[in-house]
């Protein structure tokens, strides 16, 4: 019994442990679609000083505005702004994707080492109750030949066999 709870806690952590890195996965693609949109949105403000643009302004709510260069303020992180142009701002944003990218690998690569371990403990667990299962003094027919596959014999059905 303690076998089980054992294993039942194992293949618990592993589910825990999938759905946190699944959860982390989905943060990150999320992140690279965001980041790809405003990439190609970038592409939409080359050339076009002195037209009017829809500036967002917060959770959904935007304003007309008039672009008057093509010059960026940029967060580099901690509210730090810094001016860049767009192909200066269109390569920070491809390196925040590079790094995403590598992230989703490295997710990828943790959910599959978590999946191959969960599918070892499963095997184990299964090998293991196989081993449990057998002759338990009610595997025996009327003539008290045991009836489980040789594999799965305990050693005083096997010398039974044997007479």
């Amino acid at each position: 019994m303690e076998m089980n709870q054992e294993i039942m806690f194992k293949l618990q952590m592993f589910e825990q442990q999938i759905k946190q890195l699944q959860q982390q996965m989905q943060a990150v693609e999320e992140a690279s679609i965001e980041l790809s949109s405003l990439n190609m949105g970038l592409d939409d403000l080359v050339g076009a000083t002195d037209s009017e643009i829809m500036a967002p302004i917060g959770r959904g709510i935007f304003a007309k505005a008039k672009l008057l260069s093509e010059e960026l303020l940029v967060d580099i992180g901690g509210r730090n702004l810094v001016k860049k142009s767009i192909p200066e701002t269109k390569k920070i944003l491809e390196d925040q994707l590079v790094k995403l990218d590598s992230a989703k690998k490295e997710l990828d690569s943790e959910i599959e080492k978590i999946n191959k371990n969960l599918t070892d403990s499963i095997i184990e667990a299964q090998s293991q109750m196989g081993e449990n299962v057998g002759c338990d003094g009610n595997c025996h027919d009327e003539k008290g030949k045991c009836q489980m596959p040789e594999s799965k014999k305990c050693d005083e059905c096997k010398e039974a066999d044997k007479e």
